[in-house]
């Protein structure tokens, strides 16, 4: 009985071990770029000397400080929609990748955006009604996460 047990708990936690599904082109959340330093509203590439996995997907930092910071509260600085762009899932409810250049920190929270072939909807996202996109994003991602 405690082994039937054990190996449920297991392979639950297997299950949800990644609980949604993450932009990792590059193998990297936000391709490679410092999760950190966006929250001082810069763009950088992380260096690969300073890398951790969290939620089964890696992420790269620019120093060790900011790794640092990271481990110590991953949940604030995670990207919105798994890194997807938060235009293309309010309004299209669609997995679309990102420029990880092309950034907004809003309410404490990491959003990052297509911009690309003249297409920038970090410009659109700004121009229409946000609180109203976000909650559309909000409720689009509970249905595409997985």
């Amino acid at each position: 009985m405690k082994l039937t047990l054990l190996i449920f708990l297991i392979s639950i936690t297997s299950i949800n071990a990644q609980s949604i599904d993450y932009n990792i082109k590059k193998g990297y959340v936000a391709e490679g770029y410092d999760v950190v330093e966006y929250f001082n509203n810069k763009a950088i590439e992380g260096d690969k000397n300073f890398t951790t996995t969290y939620d089964n997907v890696k992420y790269k930092f620019a120093s060790q400080k900011n790794l640092d910071a990271f481990l110590k509260a991953p949940e604030n600085y995670i990207p919105q929609y798994g890194g997807y762009c938060a235009y293309a899932v309010a309004v299209d409810s669609k997995k679309v990748g990102v420029d990880p250049e092309t950034f907004e920190i809003r309410d404490g929270k990491l959003y990052l955006f297509y911009n690309s072939w003249g297409i920038n909807t970090l410009k659109k996202w700004k121009k229409n009604n946000v609180k109203g996109l976000q909650k559309k994003a909000d409720q689009n991602w509970e249905a595409i996460k997985n």
